[in-house]
């Protein structure tokens, strides 16, 4: 998402620059063959101008950068996937992590030997590691029933290089951080993050919180809203000495669908996002709970996930609060109260007319970028 943000300024760069940066980005074709292929069975899009984008992130060890965090076995997982929703009109944005262990069906998908895997029920990240970003978004939209508009993936060093273009992400940590498996340590209190400290702090699992795929999760979104933040402040977009480093890291990390496989496919994509009032840039996790059969996987919370994938599939305003207690698409109590001139109405007025009640809307436990990272 921050990727996103800082090319809407490459609008202003010179021409040799625009074409640099252009030249960067990697257009996904053989996935766009794909998802070709299965058009008649993939959802249809219910508010125009309303986007939804599929980021992933690939802990693929092959490629410049990437062989350090392990050996290079010839597969790649999605090791984070978040379905991004701009609203109509760019009014807010909304982005909803899928755990990797969730538990779906993953429909048969073309590998990269031409062959094909038969429909499976598995793990979310086996559908990348089987067929790559085109399995990945026919499985969310069979999951979600939400159209993917486009798709980005961005592996282990096009994160680090985005990070260390910008100087780093400032977060704030309530205790330090000692973990030797990721290779970091932390004090406590406010830290900025360079890009390898970043990585690890976002992929960290076993020795941060509780050790679950939901902490790290929450982990992740609490970067992403820092990151929001530092990429949305004036001395980044509106300094070109800062800038063109960043769009450089940017363009160079991306693999796109063809349509946003260009400076300008993106410019078009989120020149409204950085007007987003940050309490308006929201961060959730799909509701679930442990799946029945293996506390070590997960499984949908229903019906709280079909009314998350509803609001976004219909462009409905989605709200969130961050609270620990607050169950997963609970409708919040009426805050109503009576006025003391309720009892003073004229003896004579007719009563109101009787009316449908008004459900109130359903509440998701998440966090905005406009929250106090340090608070």
């Amino acid at each position: 998402m921050g990727v996103g943000l800082v090319v809407v300024a490459a609008a202003g760069a010179g021409w040799a620059v625009y074409a640099r940066l252009d030249s960067n980005i990697t257009a996904d074709e053989a996935a766009a063959a794909e998802l070709a292929r299965y058009e008649r069975e993939r959802p249809t899009s219910l508010v125009r101008d309303a986007r939804n984008i599929l980021l992933i992130g690939s802990d693929t060890r092959a490629g410049s950068g990437n062989r350090r965090y392990g050996r290079d076995s010839g597969t790649e997982r999605s090791d984070t996937t978040i379905l991004l929703h701009l609203s109509a009109g760019r009014r807010s944005a909304t982005a909803v992590s899928i755990p990797r262990d969730l538990m779906v069906d993953v429909p048969g998908c073309r590998r990269d030997d031409g062959s094909r895997s038969s429909p499976m029920f598995a793990m979310f990240n086996h559908a990348f590691q089987v067929g790559g970003s085109a399995c990945t978004v026919r499985t969310v939209e069979r999951l979600t029933d939400i159209r993917v508009d486009h798709h980005v993936v961005v592996d282990f060093n096009g994160f680090k290089k985005m990070i260390d273009a910008l100087d780093g992400v400032e977060i704030c940590l309530t205790e330090p951080i000692d973990d030797k498996a990721a290779k970091l340590r932390l004090p406590a209190g406010k830290v900025t993050l360079d890009g390898e400290q970043a990585l690890g702090y976002v992929r960290a699992r076993k020795s941060l919180g509780d050790g679950s795929d939901t902490d790290r999760m929450d982990r992740q979104q609490r970067f992403l809203a820092a990151l929001v933040s530092k990429v949305q402040s004036n001395d980044v977009l509106l300094n070109p000495v800062r800038l063109y480093p960043v769009l450089d890291a940017a363009t160079s990390s991306l693999t796109t669908d063809p349509a946003l496989a260009s400076l300008r496919g993106l410019y078009e994509l989120v020149r409204g996002v950085r007007d987003i009032p940050t309490e308006r840039v929201q961060f959730l996790t799909v509701p679930r709970e442990s799946y029945i059969h293996n506390s070590n996987r997960d499984q949908l919370v229903k019906p709280a996930a079909e009314r998350l994938f509803e609001r976004l599939r219909t462009d409905t305003p989605v709200e969130v609060v961050d609270s620990p207690e607050m169950p997963q698409g609970a409708a919040p109590k009426s805050s109503h109260r009576s006025s003391p001139d309720d009892d003073r109405k004229p003896v004579a007025e007719p009563p109101a007319a009787p009316s449908e009640p008004t459900a109130p809307p359903p509440t998701f436990r998440g966090k905005t970028a406009a929250e106090d990272h340090c608070g």
